[in-house]
């Protein structure tokens, strides 16, 4: 039977263009407010780069997907999140469900529950089984009772089973009836997957790209509205009511929306503060579409135009995020691209008189030299102002799986066994130092726009399909600077506080955008509007 398809058409300002979305058809409610049925997605191409990595030619993968969960004393609970790896190899972002991978037979199957008639009036329906198979390139679709008896008969033969981590491993295994050469492995699964999703597939981009394309339309919806917000949450609102009306129902993160201070606190979310007064709104929001993120950051003048202080700080974080993004390609290191971030930015605060060449000569400086910036560099000073890292991978996660190498792994001693995992890099004063002078004692080559290590242990060099976030920023966090380098002779030297009393109402200036690193460069899938686009919308012109 001929399905019916569905299609909107979409006007593109910036591009003076029409982009055409196509919708499979929605066959069941669930189907019709969960974007992740709206596309045919590509679990098996998964399942089988899943498989390269772990290096075996048998085997079953298992992985369960999230329940149904409330909260404590209470029988509502919190909106269902779909487990990521799960979802990566299966499509289905419903509940109930798992997934088995026989790598040996190349067959993937995906387990679902049966929803008897009795609760469709309560909760609705589920996907059939072949309404599951027509949205996913799954090898079969089952009803999760069976799911017992396969895994019974299946392991025995393929001799492995491959779980993410110890607490995954199936119940209802029977393991006292398996024969003694069987292996339980809960090791190797998990940086398999993580390897695989680092490089996206083209279905990968394709659902960030439209993350990020929503996203962008609304920073623009919320650059249109600014000027008549009284309140910090009237920016959030307005942010996620746009999101809402493209049917991106989920956030990839909380939304940070900062005014004045507020804006110098990274991961800022009450957005309850008024905005009458205030230089700035830092608004960091990304919508999440069929599961996969987006991560989006516009730095908006609250009354429609930027002080003296607030434009200067904006010109040197909008140089540092294009000098950064210009720089990538298959190969480059995203650690180069940090370094040359605080180069940037340290040339931009010895300009401007924040930043002193601290020698105790003449601290006048409106055109820093190569070596009066690399000189200041060295001491580390300028994380004050840009204390984290340049960016990190987005997938189905914002900050995504890095696989078997970070983007910038080396940290230095003074945070080894510090616990610290993050998925984003957070670089303190001591990493600085150490990554300068780590990068400074391997082997480089010199460009036209920066020094390149060209020593793959300094960070994974970026390949094509990886996408990642560039977000420079510089903030006047007051507590954060006056503790931990006001207070210190060393680094007190380096700034001058008359001069950095006139940028404590800044609060804060980021700039973010994902990049695709293609074949040849980068695709920038973030279009919201910045620099005098941004302004004039602000503006209503």
């Amino acid at each position: 039977m001929e399905a019916a398809v569905n299609y909107d058409v979409v006007s593109i300002d910036e591009f003076d263009a029409l982009c055409r979305y196509c919708y499979a058809p929605r066959v069941s409610s669930l189907q019709a407010t969960n974007a992740s049925w709206l596309f045919i997605t590509v679990a098996k191409e998964h399942a089988n780069k899943v498989t390269r990595q772990l290096g075996v030619k048998n085997g079953l993968v298992y992985l369960p997907g999230k329940g149904v969960s409330q909260w404590e004393d209470s029988d509502m609970g919190p909106p269902f999140r779909q487990r990521r790896f799960f979802y990566y190899m299966s499509g289905a972002n419903f509940p109930g469900c798992a997934v088995t991978y026989d790598i040996g037979a190349d067959n993937l199957t995906l387990w679902i529950p049966y929803t008897p008639p009795s609760l469709i009036l309560w909760f609705g329906t589920t996907p059939t089984p072949e309404e599951c198979l027509d949205k996913s390139d799954l090898d079969n679709v089952k009803y999760i009772a069976d799911l017992p008896n396969y895994l019974n008969s299946t392991v025995g033969e393929v001799c492995s089973l491959y779980v993410l981590r110890a607490e995954q491993i199936p119940k209802s295994l029977s393991l006292g009836l398996l024969k003694p050469t069987i292996k339980i492995d809960t090791s190797s699964l998990m940086p398999a997957m993580a390897e695989a999703r680092v490089v996206k597939s083209d279905y990968e981009v394709a659902m960030i790209r439209r993350a990020n394309d929503i996203s962008s339309a609304a920073h623009r919806a919320v650059c249109a509205g600014l000027r008549q917000y009284a309140n910090e949450c009237e920016a959030e609102a307005a942010f996620v009511r746009a999101c809402v009306a493209e049917n991106a129902h989920m956030q990839s993160y909380p939304i940070i929306a900062g005014a004045g201070p507020n804006a110098a606190t990274l991961h800022y979310d009450a957005n309850d503060q008024p905005i009458a007064g205030r230089q700035h709104l830092v608004l960091d929001a990304g919508a999440e579409w069929a599961c996969y993120a987006s991560d989006v950051t516009r730095t908006l003048p609250v009354g429609g135009r930027f002080t003296a202080e607030g434009r200067a700080v904006h010109d040197v974080v909008a140089r540092m995020q294009d000098e950064c993004i210009a720089m990538i390609a298959p190969g480059t290191g995203f650690r180069d691209m940090h370094l040359h971030a605080h180069r940037v930015a340290t040339q931009g605060l010895l300009e401007l008189g924040i930043l002193r060449r601290g020698d105790g000569g003449d601290d006048n400086v409106d055109a820093a030299t190569a070596e009066e910036v690399e000189r200041v560099l060295e001491s580390g000073v300028s994380s004050a102002f840009f204390p984290h890292g340049l960016g990190h991978h987005v997938g189905l996660e914002v900050h995504d799986v890095a696989g078997k190498q970070r983007l910038m792994s080396t940290v230095s001693p003074w945070t080894v066994g510090s616990g610290r995992k993050n998925k984003r890099d957070i670089v303190l004063r001591e990493d600085l130092v150490y990554m300068i002078k780590s990068s400074a004692t391997a082997g480089t080559t010199t460009t036209t726009t920066t020094t390149t290590t060209t020593t793959a242990a300094l960070g994974r060099p970026l390949e094509p399909g990886m996408v990642v976030t560039v977000e420079p920023g510089i903030y006047f966090c007051r507590e954060y600077i006056e503790a931990y380098y006001l207070n210190k002779p060393e680094l007190a030297r380096y700034i001058d506080t008359d001069v950095l009393d006139r940028y404590w109402g800044v609060g804060g200036v980021r700039i973010e955008d994902c990049i695709l690193v293609t074949e040849d460069g980068y695709e920038n899938l973030t279009t919201a509007p910045k620099g005098e686009e941004m302004l004039k919308i602000i503006n209503g012109k």
